[in-house]
């Protein structure tokens, strides 16, 4: 447990932002598109920090006591942990889905060019761990596909985040990874070879998001949360690659 209050403290203990920034807890996939969010808050007075992790390093904290105005998790299953365990108040709003994709190094040296490529043997898969929503929706896939047991034994590392997978297929560290299409950002675009899934074996990931319960700055909370799902903030996010929230209003 140490080593996620750590975590949390490397990310939001510097005083970069205002000295009465709210802070959201999110999910490291929506790092892009949440700090540009902030900066279309920030016109109307309310600034922001962040803290960006997978989602279940993210509910721990909140769990520990850490500090927190708004929570926004990258699946159901940690925001409900959170609510079961009274961190939340009121009740989540989903305001964005998102799907997967498998990428590639740029110069593809595993040869994968459709995701049953990944279970021919010496090929090098990154995964998400388990109890992290990339590597659970990961799974679901292989499962879809029944390709589950040949995929997991090629997998050479789980990592905590998304965006850690990222950085490691752009380094050419391994062959073939699973993340968010929203992670295909223009900032690694170039490096990366992005396969779709097949439709009949896509999962669509639900973000929800919820402010926190006795959050020490409630109202920037409230109002960074109900702009998420007004006209602009859904297409902050469908920029970066998201899908939009059935209940978004327009």
């Amino acid at each position: 447990m140490k080593r996620l209050v750590l975590a949390f403290l490397l990310v939001a203990s510097p005083a970069l932002a205002a000295p009465d920034a709210a802070t959201i807890f999110a999910a490291a996939s929506l790092s892009e598109s949440f700090q540009d969010v902030a900066k279309e808050l920030e016109k109307t007075g309310k600034h922001y920090r962040f803290n960006f992790a997978g989602s279940q390093q993210l509910a721990a904290q909140l769990e520990q006591g850490a500090p927190a105005d708004v929570f926004a998790s990258a699946d159901e299953l940690w925001m409900r942990y959170a609510k079961e365990h009274d961190l939340l108040e009121g009740d989540p709003r989903l305001f964005a889905r998102n799907r997967l994709v498998v990428v590639t190094p740029k110069t593809n040296p595993g040869r994968v060019d459709r995701i049953a490529d990944l279970a021919r043997p010496g090929v090098k898969v990154l995964l998400g761990v388990e109890n992290v929503p990339v590597g659970r929706y990961a799974r679901q896939v292989l499962a879809n596909l029944h390709l589950s047991r040949r995929v997991l034994a090629n997998v050479v590392s789980q990592e905590e985040n998304v965006k850690a997978i990222v950085t490691k297929i752009a380094l050419g560290e391994a062959d073939a990874g699973f993340v968010y299409a929203s992670d295909v950002t223009p900032g690694v675009r170039g490096k990366l070879r992005r396969i779709a899934i097949p439709d009949d074996a896509e999962v669509i990931a639900d973000y929800p998001i919820a402010v926190a319960k006795n959050a020490p700055h409630a109202e920037a909370a409230r109002a960074f949360v109900d702009y998420l799902l007004t006209r602009e903030g859904q297409a902050i996010l469908v920029k970066h690659g998201f899908l939009p929230a059935e209940d978004a209003r327009p």
